[in-house]
């Protein structure tokens, strides 16, 4: 199938530290939102992606799977 890519919004402002924890995607903010963007190889990869964000405590506001 391939990597997806993929955007996902946290609640809040991210500072350096905490986005040096998603490597593989691209951030920006958008008001009081941070977006990050990118590819993700798998679905194993997506979930990953979750449970750091789960892990350090961040609001998950949504996922959405970008169309090519």
């Amino acid at each position: 199938m391939g990597e997806c890519w993929y955007e996902i919004r946290i609640g809040g402002l991210l500072g350096e530290t905490l986005l040096a924890a998603f490597p593989a995607l691209r951030a920006h903010a958008q008001g009081a939102v941070t977006v990050l963007t990118g590819p993700l190889a798998d679905q194993a990869a997506l979930h990953g992606v979750l449970a750091q964000i789960e892990a350090l405590g961040l609001e998950l506001l949504e996922v959405r799977r970008l169309t090519p």
